[in-house]
């Protein structure tokens, strides 16, 4: 009777320890908050995107990513220089401004991540909306999108 407990226990050690990584739904939805101006932050927000994107398709998962610029994010949506506005670009950002459009582009058109702009910070600077990157969606406010999202379950990440 004990060497069928001892069995039963470790067979139940196996499958808990080689189940694979996956979600309660076999989806993940997660959002990504850029609110800030650093370039090389927001390039490695951009490889983070990339990087749990490939995670969920090697685990054949659903992903349901989003991305939402808020404040100095803004600086990431379009390529007005945003002269005289404290989202101006810089010399990083100019240096660097195709590559990074093309990464955001690549993950919104061929990963499905929807990437969303705060209103609210568009408007605040008078910024035309046909300014904006094609495919990111305005929405009201960035950070109630973000709060909304967390309360249907999303994670939320941040890259610092």
């Amino acid at each position: 009777m004990k060497k069928y407990k001892l069995l039963g226990a470790l067979a139940l050690m196996f499958s808990l320890f080689s189940a694979p990584i996956q979600a309660a739904d076999d989806g993940a939805k997660v959002v990504y908050h850029v609110d800030f101006s650093d370039v090389t932050r927001y390039s490695a927000t951009l490889t983070s995107i990339n990087n749990i994107m490939n995670f969920y398709e090697n685990e054949l998962m659903n992903a349901d990513v989003h991305l939402v610029f808020v404040g100095h994010g803004l600086r990431f949506s379009t390529d007005d220089a945003l002269k005289g506005t404290p989202y101006a670009h810089d010399k990083a950002l100019l240096e660097r401004r195709d590559e990074l459009k093309g990464r955001l582009d690549a993950l919104m058109n061929s990963r499905g991540v929807k990437v969303k702009l705060c209103d609210h910070t568009r408007n605040e600077i008078n910024l035309d909306p046909s300014k904006i990157y094609e495919g990111i969606e305005l929405i009201p406010s960035g950070v109630a999108d973000i709060a909304i999202l967390q309360s249907q379950g999303y994670a939320y990440l941040k890259i610092q």
